[in-house]
């Protein structure tokens, strides 16, 4: 097929206009699974590949040969930005074929939203949380806004795969479809899709369709990375080294950071100078801080402020007048950012991304790395690793910088494996169950449990949701009077239900940060998010405070002050780190080469922690003697194995082996006092793990581990199955249990 040949004319011209001397390899193989299938597509090609424009030349193209009879097109993005970067090119694009486009979220007037419920037609731009809320609000008008919808596209779809917003996303498009009546095609868009089968299989999920994923040649990835380490005090891992790898030199900085600079942030202050650059952090908390001192450093060296802030607390004036000023190609600002702008907006030539520490998955990094290199220029990051020196007295876990060790991992899978994490299945989605129940309700209005099952419980997301697990959910919505039941014996929203309903917070099932309030005694510390259970530790007004008590109801956590070193976290919990980066890191570890990213200092780190490595005898063993009854438990295993290891080993262990003090970093060592020897440890920990146990046995007596936005509506006795069985991935932890058990054999 001649896919250019194909195109509408309006879009030929289109592309004579801008320039192009041909079409890429990823529009012609989209054009010929949209123009000779009727598939859904998934096109999984790099950052600034051409992605949009391959899906949308196709899909626009049968538009204008037979013109819908209402929204033809609905094009769900998970960022607002991404919405409103797209909403312009593709305006552009339909103009001069008159096929309208709409955007529909929180930001957009009203007027926008009436002209398109007046004349549905052409292509809609909407996010979850705006689909939701016209499900509920605009339920009688759906029929007429999507009657006739051939096509449902969805932007960045690898940050649906493995959440609870991926799932309410595909509850929603099924719904949408049956109340519609209507059978779109779909399309799944992504630059990080690590496993195209299995993302191919949810995003088919409920379409009765199956997923055509084109293959072509993406091109050869040309990367400039470096990745450099900085103790935040002197001496650096390479000062009085007689002999140092050589490595790659940076270029000569642009800028000098004031004396006595944190040299990690001072490291990005100079080689920020003179360029247009975007410097990632892992949390908001983070973000603040760093962009506060670079505007000191501007300020002490009295020159102009150069740094802008992006994340999703800020307002929307602050976050698109920041993407409007990244747009300009003339300016030379820096903007620091958290993940909203790690997803594909267009903000103009950046020279180089700039990452502080590792992030968590892989596909976090290459998002990242791929907002530059566009316009022909090869994608360009710099990582910038730092850590607090070892206390002079530092047990052997303290001794390894962990987010170097991580960096490096996330790296070499990709490039050895090019492994992505592949989509979050298997879960037991009770708080997700919640939130579409009542929306149902909200929408639909009265009905009997039986219509209202029948509704809910076949939608592709709660297929190992059980009947009666849904009967228990409804009881327990009807006691709380969420639900209630009329004279007639059907069900609708109750009085309670409705204030939660109603409130414009509902559409959203990703959890708002809520702040609880930290005291020791009558004293205020200041406040976090998501406090950590009894007995974990935390972080807060510069010491370390083991908690108490934590009471929901009121917002507060009680604690006593500790001593120890703990990392604070006052943003969403870190989590989902996959097992496959943990082993990766011991691979680190356990070689022997460089790698041609890394830098001076990082080169020296390295090797330090290789050396620690080795003799600690980790590379044979797990389980390290720290001295007296002291031990480290090195398991290499991902987030949700990890903590089903450390509750097998305190709930069915603990007894056995005489263990006590568990101390946990997750998800890297685990450090406890023990009366068992090494072989022993081995011995019982294997037995443990070969009988058959319940993973509800892995709770604690009374624990309610609330994870979701509405787990607190959730009977308990479902939210102990769902962590149970969604979330511990107890399988993970038994197989390297039983793993093991060959050590307690050897000498």
């Amino acid at each position: 097929m001649n896919v250019f040949e194909r195109y509408a004319p309006f879009i030929q011209d289109y592309i004579y206009r801008s320039g192009w001397q041909a079409l890429r390899s990823v529009q012609n193989a989209a054009g010929e699974a949209v123009f000779g299938t009727e598939d859904n597509v998934l096109l999984t090609a790099s950052t600034a590949s051409g992605k949009t424009e391959a899906a949308f030349f196709p899909v626009l193209t049968l538009l204008d040969e037979e013109p819908s009879q209402s929204v033809g097109v609905l094009y769900i993005a998970p960022l607002k930005a991404l919405i409103n970067d797209q909403f312009g090119r593709l305006g552009e694009l339909c103009r001069e074929a008159q096929i309208p486009v709409t955007r529909w979220h929180g930001d957009v007037p009203q007027s926008q939203k009436r002209k398109l419920l007046r004349k549905p037609a052409g292509i809609l731009q909407i996010t979850p949380e705006s689909l939701e809320a016209m499900l509920i609000n605009k339920h009688m008008e759906l029929p007429s806004l999507f009657g006739d919808l051939r096509f449902i596209i969805i932007d960045e779809i690898h940050s649906l795969l493995r959440g609870d917003r991926g799932l309410q996303t595909f509850c929603l498009i099924e719904r949408l479809c049956r109340a519609a009546g209507c059978h779109p095609r779909r399309i799944g868009l992504s630059a990080t899709i690590g496993n195209p089968e299995a993302a191919g299989r949810f995003l088919a999920a409920g379409s009765g369709r199956r997923t055509l994923i084109p293959r072509f040649d993406g091109g050869r990835e040309v990367w400039r990375l470096s990745m450099e380490h900085f103790f935040n005090t002197a001496p650096q891992a390479d000062e009085d080294k007689r002999e140092v790898p050589e490595t790659p030199i940076p270029e000569a900085p642009t800028d000098t950071a004031p004396k006595a600079a944190d040299p990690g942030i001072g490291y990005i202050f100079e080689h920020t100078r003179g360029k247009k650059c975007l410097i990632f952090t892992n949390s908001r908390e983070e973000c603040e801080a760093l962009c506060q001192s670079l505007r000191q450093y501007c300020e002490a060296n009295h020159e102009p402020d150069r740094f802008l802030i992006h994340h999703g607390n800020l307002s929307a004036s602050y976050r698109e007048s920041a993407e409007e000023e990244m747009k300009d190609d003339d300016s030379l600002l820096s903007v620091c950012a958290t993940a909203t702008l790690e997803l594909g907006i267009d903000i103009g030539r950046l020279e180089r991304a700039f990452q502080i520490d590792a992030p968590f998955t892989v596909s976090g990094f290459l998002q990242r790395m791929g907002r530059t290199g566009r316009r022909g220029d090869p994608s360009e990051m710099w990582f910038v690793m730092r850590e607090d020196h070892p206390e002079p007295r530092a047990m052997l876990p303290e001794m390894i910088p962990w987010r170097l060790i991580q960096g490096i991992a996330l790296v070499q899978l990709y490039i050895e494996e090019r492994f992505v994490e592949p989509p979050r299945t298997g879960r037991l989605p009770y708080s997700l169950l919640y939130h579409q129940t009542m929306s149902t309700l909200a929408s639909c209005g009265e009905m009997t449990p039986a219509e209202l099952a029948s509704r809910v419980l076949p939608l592709s997301c709660f297929q190992r949701i059980s009947r009666e697990d849904y009967r228990i959910l409804l009881r327990h919505l009807l006691e709380m009077d969420h639900i209630s039941r009329t004279e007639n014996g059907g069900l609708i929203v109750g009085l309670t239900g409705e204030r939660i309903v109603n409130n414009y917070k509902f559409y959203a099932v990703f959890q708002e940060n809520i702040e609880y309030s930290v005291r020791s005694g009558p004293e205020e510390l200041g406040t976090i998010v998501k406090p950590p259970p009894v007995g974990d530790k935390i972080a807060i007004a510069g010491r370390v405070w083991v908690v108490e008590e934590v009471d929901h109801k009121k917002r507060e956590v009680y604690c006593t002050l500790v001593k120890g070193n703990i990392p604070a976290y006052f943003g969403d919990v870190a989590g989902d780190i996959h097992t496959r980066i943990l082993e990766r890191m011991r691979g680190v570890l356990d070689e022997q080469g460089s790698y041609p990213y890394l830098m001076r200092h990082g080169v020296c780190r390295l090797q330090e922690a290789r050396d620690t490595f080795r003799k600690a005898g980790l590379r044979d063993r797990p389980l390290v003697h720290l001295g007296g009854n002291m031990w480290a438990l090195f398991p290499w295993l991902g987030s949700y194995a990890f903590l089903a290891l450390e509750r097998f080993l305190k709930i069915r262990c603990a007894k056995r082996l005489g263990l006590k003090g568990m101390n946990p970093s997750r998800p890297y060592y685990l450090q406890f006092t023990m009366k068992a020897d090494e072989k022993e440890f081995y011995r019982i920990t294997a037995q443990e793990a070969a009988q058959a146990f319940d993973p509800q046995e892995l709770l604690y007596p009374r624990e309610v581990p609330v994870f979701e936005k509405y787990d607190e509506y959730v009977p308990e006795e479902l939210i102990r199955k769902g962590f149970a069985l969604g979330v511990l991935d107890v399988e993970g932890a038994r197989e390297r249990v039983l793993g093991w058990s060959a050590f307690s054999c050897t000498e």
